[in-house]
Order: C-alpha cells, then structure tokens, then sequence
C-alpha cells in the first residue's frame, strides 16, 4: 500500500467534517488546514528510481488525496493532470474517498467513459440527510468500483432504498479524536442487518472514540478502535461475494 497526497487542506463541507482529523494534526503543527496547496508529491506516481523503475511498484494500491478531497472545488486546475497520471498507471490500484459526489460529473476527464478500472471511488455519507443527498447520485456515476462509507457514524442510516450489487461493501466506523461524536452500536448492528438483507459485503472498520453500547458510553483509545471493531466478530461477507478489505482494507480515518 502507498499514499498518494496530490494536495492538501481542505474546507468544511458537512456535519461529518466538524472534527476534521487533517484540521486536527494541522492545528497541532501550527498550520491551517482551510489553506489548499499542491503538494511536493503531487508527481509520486511518474516519478522513477536510479533504474528507472517506477517509486510505486506495479500492483500497489494508492490511497488517493487522504489530506484534502479529490474533487474539491479548489483543486480543479490540478486535477486533470492527476487523472492523467492515473490514467497513464493503469498498473496500479486508487482508492479514493470523498463527500463531493455531487461534484463528480464535472471533474471527469473525457476518455472516462465508464470508468478506469484502476480506480476505486468511495462515497462517505455520516447521516441519514447526507446519505440522501449523496447516494442517488453515487448510485448514477459511471464508477466501475463503488463502496459506500458511513464514517464518522453520526446517526441511524437507512441505507435500504440504495443497496444493491452495485455496492462493493459498506464500511462503517465511529467518530476519532478528542472531541467525537458518539457512535451508539445499535445504528452498527443495524447498517450490518440492512447489508446481510441486501447481499452486500460489511466491515466495522473503528469503534470511534466513544462508543455507546447496552446504554453506557465507552471511552476507546485511537490504538485500540480497529483492533476492538475487529473483535466484535460482525464483518459480514455473503457467499457469492469477495471481501474487498481483506484485498486492500480501507485506512482508518486518520490513514495510519
């Protein structure tokens, strides 16, 4: 696996970005993290070693723009030579997250046709109003690779009206940091139900950082979210399916 930060800094666009974790490891090293900028690797998937073979070996999987959103609105006179380079690396895998679906016609480049095969696009929604809101149109995109992230957890969602085979996997995961918004394990359990109804793989990727469950509010440490998500024993893969985590599991949403 390889991270791939073609820019940085990013701006608050909903309810899920409150504790934005890059505002709070910006914040921590005196930076602000509303200022977008190209990064020094925004190159890192052309560039060579001495011989000339490329830095990113042939089959790695490249989480994409884990720093910023790769579709904000500030990166548009960056982001066609990014797709070039990805189109240009079609021997490796992007993984890309992002909340700007609804902004996703627009920042095509035009051989896109139905989509790179290299290219995973997920699209996260945090409640019940951005998963309206989003997913109709996820659900349209021409994306030959789609998974559809409820994390930071911040309510009940009815994911029902959008499952189908068209979703690769649900991932749900829990609010990080000091400030996080509870998680209460019962809006968990219920996306995994709503998923094994549908035939749709399911990963409890993080518990958060407060977790409620059987009415107390548990306090997790950030090393132990995954491993604890992990124990609860509740990923779900139907038999006619592939687990895309156990492929390339999906980083956590500080991307350690």
């Amino acid at each position: 696996m390889a991270n791939w930060n073609p820019w940085h800094g990013c701006r608050k666009y909903s309810e899920g970005c409150q504790h934005c974790y890059v505002y709070r490891i910006d914040a921590a090293h005196g930076k602000d993290a509303s200022q977008v900028y190209k990064n020094k690797e925004f190159d890192l998937p052309m560039r060579r070693k001495r011989d000339r073979t490329y830095q990113l070996a042939p089959g790695t999987f490249v989480y994409t723009c884990f720093s910023s959103d790769f579709f904000l609105e500030e990166a548009d006179s960056w982001r066609q030579s990014a797709w070039e380079m990805i189109r240009w690396r079609s021997d490796l895998t992007f993984f890309i997250i992002t909340k700007r679906i609804t902004r996703f016609d627009e920042c095509l480049p035009p051989d896109w046709g139905e989509g790179y095969e290299n290219v995973h696009i997920c699209c996260t929604v945090e409640n019940q109003r951005q998963a309206d809101i989003r997913l109709p149109v996820y659900q349209k995109a021409p994306i030959r690779h789609k998974s559809i992230i409820c994390s930071p957890l911040l309510s009940a969602i009815d994911l029902r009206p959008y499952l189908g085979d068209w979703v690769e996997e649900v991932v749900v995961g829990g609010e990080s940091g000091p400030e996080a918004r509870p998680c209460d394990y019962n809006w968990v359990l219920d996306l995994r139900e709503q998923c094994v109804q549908a035939g749709v793989p399911f990963h409890f990727m993080q518990t958060g950082a407060r977790l409620i469950k059987d009415g107390k509010c548990y306090r997790i440490p950030r090393k132990y979210q995954h491993s604890q998500a992990k124990a609860a024993q509740i990923n779900f893969v139907p038999a006619n399916r592939t687990a895309p985590w156990e492929k390339a599991p999906v980083m956590g949403e500080e991307n350690e």
